[in-house]
């Protein structure tokens, strides 16, 4: 073996020990951990079990992503009490996705969808587009997440009521049961509103962390004491006791919706994961966002191996361990061990839940996840807020998942677009008492003078196109010299270019110039080049220096003396 060799593999084998080592189960952090788990993974189990509600397949399907989510994502995540675990919106998300599959292939279809965005959480970790989420707007955001709660809430009235129910969406169903009173089974919505007084109830208390499963339990035993005929959690197919067996994907049942909805589902997740990341930091330093892809990739193909839901960070459980003492990644591992036991010691008692109280806590908790305040915010902030949460939260209501997301993508991407036109300003820089002032730019350049215009605001796409809009006309000018000052910026468009190429040949028809000052090294060196644009004749180009304004100076000094030569030559 080559001593170069050698060197790589003692690097790359090194750098395990502190991945290792950071890994560690601590002495000082295990009672802390251990005891924080538990509260967590109580309450996975109801919430667990209503996003297999949610997704339309049977309920423990959720409990398997409950434990499978948090030990295997944990292990990797960077952002150490992070709980990587079932949320509503993915699992409404996986159930838009499932809803078309036939009920007998729908457990091998989970199993696909769940291991696909997996595999799109992996990608995009390992390929760094971390810095790419923070280009869905709040605004987008809280439209979708606003969206999915009315959803889940329209949605659970069949349940919650015994109604049955028709239409296309969520909120057609909803409809259809508000207008046949009478179609309601009675029984069937006493216990829900009874699951739900107890949600509400026992949260006011210190028992407050185990109100959903007193929720759960209370009524359902209520309902089997009292022999009523209710819809329970085993009739929608049998609850499997014991270990999770293994699974392995049908690549059989792989189409273009399964992908579509397995990307829609990642994105959710990768965005909603971004935000877990600024509410539980690490306390010694910044958590690395595209790390957290990696451990939610991770942690979404090991729920596939055990039929478990899509996973991704749960805002509200991680908060909930946080709460409760977590010091280390070992709480949330512990917390998917602890689901593990109560999964593999309860399993037969899952069956006999009331679906009512399922639907109940989804009804709770869909209603508490819609925030008036920022929606109120978002709405004074201006129309093209406005219009990015309008028609997100409209989307959301009547068109599947996958394309709502796909929506709210590309409303962000117009709306940025849109405001990086219309924040674009140029004005005049003109020297008062030893100062520089800042005036509006002339609406017509100046013949035999220098007008010399900064640019505020973005120069990429339409802020180009806008930049043109406010250049001074140079028709009907002669001799005019216009300095545009570009310090600060590292990069320019290809649309700049055609826009500056082009004003500078209306400027040199009428024998003017165009100077291009505080130009990057970068910039300089590609407009030089002529990979940028043709510099002959009417452009002149002025990199920057340390000093500030140093290139702008010599521009207007070189431009004075160009205006005076050819005064000369003229007369």
């Amino acid at each position: 073996m080559t001593t170069a060799r050698r060197s790589r593999v003692r690097s790359r084998w090194g750098s395990v020990g502190p991945w290792l080592r950071s890994r560690a189960l601590r002495r000082a952090t295990l009672r802390s951990d251990l005891l924080a788990g538990l509260p967590v993974a109580v309450s996975s189990v109801p919430d667990g079990m209503a996003a297999g509600v949610l997704a339309g397949v049977i309920p423990v399907a959720g409990l398997y992503a409950s434990f499978a989510g948090p030990v295997a994502g944990g292990l990797a995540s960077s952002t150490r009490r992070m709980v990587i675990t079932t949320t509503s919106a993915a699992a409404l998300a996986a159930g838009s996705a499932l809803g078309s599959v036939d009920q007998a292939e729908r457990a091998d279809a989970l199993v696909l969808l769940t291991l696909l965005a997996g595999g799109f959480m992996l990608l995009a970790g390992l390929l760094r587009l971390g810095r790419y989420a923070r280009f869905v707007s709040h605004s987008v955001m809280i439209g979708f997440l606003t969206g999915i709660a009315v959803n889940i809430v329209c949605g659970q009235l069949a349940d919650l009521t015994g109604s049955p129910s028709r239409g296309s969406t969520n909120v057609a169903k909803a409809l259809h049961i508000l207008v046949h009173p009478g179609q309601v089974h009675l029984p069937s919505l006493l216990v829900g509103i009874g699951a739900i007084a107890a949600l509400v109830g026992v949260a006011r208390t210190r028992l407050a962390v185990i109100s959903t499963l007193v929720a759960l339990i209370v009524p359902t035993a209520v309902v089997l004491v009292a022999g009523v005929e209710i819809a329970r959690v085993d009739d929608a197919g049998p609850i499997p006791s014991g270990f999770p067996s293994l699974a392995w994907p049908r690549l059989g049942l792989l189409d273009g919706t399964l992908i579509g909805s397995a990307m829609a589902i990642a994105a959710i997740v990768l965005v909603q994961g971004a935000g877990v990341a600024e509410s539980a930091p690490n306390g010694d330093g910044p958590a690395r966002t595209n790390q957290d892809f990696v451990a939610q990739g991770v942690g979404n193909v090991a729920s596939a191996l055990f039929r478990g839901l899509p996973v991704g960070g749960s805002v509200g459980t991680t908060a909930l361990n946080v709460s409760a003492g977590g010091r280390s990644r070992w709480s949330v591992i512990f917390a998917g061990i602890w689901v593990l036991i109560i999964l593999v010691a309860f399993a037969p008692a899952v069956g006999v839940v009331a679906m009512p109280t399922l639907a109940a806590v989804l009804v709770v908790a869909a209603t508490a996840s819609i925030r008036p305040g920022e929606m109120t915010t978002i709405w004074r902030a201006g129309p093209n807020s406005r219009i990015a949460l309008v028609s997100t939260f409209v989307a959301t209501l009547l068109l599947p998942v996958p394309a709502a997301v796909g929506l709210g993508v590309v409303v962000s991407l117009l709306l940025q677009l849109n405001q990086e036109a219309i924040d674009l300003a140029v004005v005049e820089l003109v020297p008062s008492g030893g100062r520089i002032a800042e005036r509006p730019a002339p609406a017509l350049a100046r013949s035999d003078g220098v007008t010399v215009l900064a640019v505020y605001g973005s120069l990429f796409y339409a802020g180009a196109r806008t930049l043109q809009s406010q250049l001074p006309d140079p028709s009907g000018t002669r001799h005019a010299a216009v300095v545009l000052r570009l310090r600060g910026r590292t990069t320019l468009g290809a649309t700049f270019f055609l826009v500056v190429a082009a004003y500078a040949r209306q400027l040199a028809e009428g024998g003017g110039r165009l100077y291009l000052s505080g130009l990057s090294s970068e910039i300089n060196e590609g407009l030089r080049s002529g990979r940028g644009l043709a510099t002959a004749g009417s452009v002149h180009l002025f990199p920057a220096t340390e000093l500030v304004g140093d290139s702008t100076r010599a521009a207007i000094v070189d431009a004075e003396a160009w205006l005076v030569t050819a005064s000369d030559e003229e007369a």
